[in-house]
């Protein structure tokens, strides 16, 4: 006998609004309180639905984590790789900078900071949360963007032909630690300087950080590092 499940199902407009509402409500209290702080529970009551169609539409609550991550980081991955081709196309036959690297990287994720559409944030800074756990870190993140974060470490090779993988993959490390403060958001920033600098000023935070990492690409990708 085969089982009916809302994946074998034809979406109505009325059933994937309410998936899209149990996403929005998931993601938002993922990023407030962590996995483990959240129950299938809240998130229906968050979206107005009830406790089952969370299992119904998504199953268990760590296939719900998984399927928040994949919904926004594949629009996210999609624009960043066209960012790089980008670069990559405008800059043939030679290798774009690292400048331009970098900034394919992290310009998508600006955008979608200062998106009106407030999930972006909700989403960016559970990535922070992911990224710096050893649980989930291997579970999602590498799912999700271990490929794409393979094409730019490539590219940045090319930037650096003679560098080795070590030092690529240390100035990859370092980039990745700074990104994931940014899309915290967290505001610790802004008590520490006095409020010269402020979390949630995207633009800033990326216009520093592009330069500042570029140039530590260059220090310890140069010949004889």
């Amino acid at each position: 006998m085969t089982t009916v499940t809302a994946a074998s199902q034809p979406r109505s407009a009325g059933s994937q609004q309410r998936r899209e509402r149990i996403l929005d409500a998931a993601e938002e209290l993922f990023a407030a309180h962590g996995y483990d702080g959240v129950t299938l529970r809240q998130i229906a009551k968050l979206a107005g639905v009830d406790v089952a169609l969370t299992s119904y539409y998504f199953g268990p609550k760590q296939d719900l984590f998984n399927a928040v991550f994949k919904r926004r980081g594949r629009i996210l991955n999609e624009a960043r790789l066209e960012a790089l081709k980008t670069a990559e196309q405008e800059a043939a036959p030679n290798a774009p900078s690292i400048e331009k690297v970098i900034e394919a990287f992290l310009r998508p994720l600006e955008i979608a900071q200062e998106s009106e559409d407030r999930g972006w944030r909700n989403y960016c800074a559970l990535v922070a949360w992911v990224n710096s756990s050893a649980t989930w870190g291997e579970r999602i993140i590498s799912t999700h963007f271990d490929e794409l974060v393979l094409h730019f470490t490539d590219a940045m090779q090319r930037c650096f032909p003679d560098a080795s993988t070590e030092n690529i993959f240390w100035c990859y490390h370092n980039l990745s630690g700074a990104l994931s403060l940014t899309l915290a958001d967290t505001g610790r920033i802004d008590r520490l300087s006095g409020g010269a600098c402020h979390s949630h000023d995207f633009r800033s935070a990326y216009d520093h950080m592009i330069p500042f990492m570029a140039a530590g690409f260059r220090e310890l990708c140069k010949p004889g590092s």
